[in-house]
């Protein structure tokens, strides 16, 4: 039994050694991931500031504000 254990804890200890050698992302990683966020953020400025959109958020405040309580 005590040989059952032992070899089941070290299954164990190996299993967390190769997972904490996986985790996370290495720096190519990163460098795409910020990449791939700044892309989308611009995406998205371009999307908002465009004149349909403005217009249509403009709208949408002044509608806020005109309505009555």
């Amino acid at each position: 039994m005590c040989k059952a254990v032992w070899a089941r804890l070290r299954a164990l200890v190996c299993r967390a050694r190769t997972a904490r050698r996986d985790a996370g992302m290495v720096t190519s990683e990163y460098a795409m991931g910020i990449v791939a966020a700044v892309a989308f953020a611009v995406v998205l400025y371009k999307v908002v500031t465009s004149g349909e959109v403005s217009a249509e958020l403009q709208a949408i405040v002044k509608r806020a504000l005109d309505a009555q309580m």
